[in-house]
């Protein structure tokens, strides 16, 4: 009997949805001042990145990391204020996501997220073969809460994720509208919390009265170790005793683990560079605030939202590039046709900045 199978093409095998999503690609464009990725523009003090070398070094690199790495996990849950047994850590917070989406999604369930937001939220909604429920923001870029609630009650939602403050437009949701999300629906809330650290309030304490909701952070911004993919989420013990049954193994390499013990307990010298960071944010505003044909918006996060009213954002964008500086083209998100975001460099990239843009408008 002829045992030999006919060849298939791959497409064949993967599932629809991974063939119909749209990828996530960021194109690589060299230039001068990089403001684009909203990461922190202050490198980490060398003495701190030869305290991690040299404990590394100590180690043996042929062992697995820690199966469980109780201690890293002590220390970020401190520093957290939550429960050791509540917290996961994971390579990038977006690792957390996609294990969070993966356990909770399937075909015949639905995600409610708003709308302009982080591209990735869509795709592993999708992703999972669940059905995605886009909530817009009012024009003024603040989340409209009744429209997520109605849309999570209509569509009996498994998951409700917005981030706060919000990527692209650095928009804060207010507590008392995380607790309505929690109470008018039967939802997990995840809060995505990666520039926390830069706004005014956390919601960390509201983790102690719901069990619905978990709170991702990051070391990728505030931290300045966006190279190291470390991240972590903060949700009640039950919730992650059951994700972590399907979590990989030592995702988080012995490198990573040790520079979060470290820089955990260097906390003061990120809390110097927030300070910086946040005052220039302030400084772009005004000064984006009094260019003509620009309308920026008020930001809780390292990064400004701006339209351009007269020329193009690709116009702009190509202006400044051509200058050495890159920014974000976010036209092609919802509601913003006219959107640009910049990071907060140090003052000297942002003076470059406003002193490319004034000409380019």
């Amino acid at each position: 009997m002829n045992t030999t199978m006919t060849a298939r093409p791959f497409d064949t095998l993967l599932r629809k949805e991974i063939l119909d999503i749209e990828e996530y690609r960021l194109k690589v464009r060299p230039a001068r001042i990089k403001l684009n990725q909203n990461e922190n523009p202050y490198q980490l003090p060398d003495s701190i990145r030869r305290e991690i070398l040299d404990r590394a070094a100590s180690l043996n690199w042929s062992r697995y990391p820690p199966f469980v790495p109780n201690e890293q996990l002590e220390s970020l849950a401190a520093f957290a204020g939550w429960k050791r047994e509540g917290t996961l850590l994971g390579n990038g917070s977006n690792e957390i996501l996609q294990l969070l989406f993966t356990s909770v999604l399937e075909r015949g369930r639905s995600v409610v997220i708003n709308q302009p937001a982080f591209t990735l939220y869509k795709l592993l909604g999708r992703s999972a073969g669940a059905e995605v429920v886009e909530v817009m923001m009012r024009p003024s870029f603040t989340f409209d809460v009744d429209s997520l609630i109605d849309a999570a009650k209509r569509t009996h939602a498994s998951l409700i994720v917005v981030c706060s403050p919000n990527n692209p437009t650095g928009t804060l949701l207010a507590k008392e509208e995380v607790v309505r999300l929690l109470e008018e629906t039967g939802s997990l809330v995840i809060l995505d919390e990666a520039y926390v650290q830069f706004a005014p309030v956390s919601q960390e304490q509201l983790l102690r009265e719901y069990d619905r909701l978990v709170i991702l952070r990051t070391f990728s911004k505030a931290m300045g170790a966006a190279g190291l993919r470390l991240g972590y989420g903060l949700m009640s013990p039950d919730l992650a005793r059951n994700l972590d049954k399907v979590k990989l193994p030592y995702s988080v390499n012995l490198f990573t683990l040790l520079a979060a013990e470290i820089l955990v307990k260097r906390w003061e010298t990120f809390r110097s560079w927030i300070d910086r960071i946040v005052a220039e944010r302030e400084r772009l505003f005004r000064e984006l605030s009094g260019i003509a044909g620009v309308r920026a918006y008020p930001s809780a996060a390292n990064f400004l939202l701006f339209e351009t009213m007269t020329r193009t954002p690709a116009e702009i964008f190509a202006a400044l590039l051509n200058k050495g500086i890159l920014i974000r083209d976010v036209s092609s998100y919802p509601m913003l046709q006219r959107g640009l975001r910049v990071s907060v460099g140090t003052p000297g990239e942002n003076s470059e900045f406003l002193s490319a843009l004034k000409e380019a408008v």
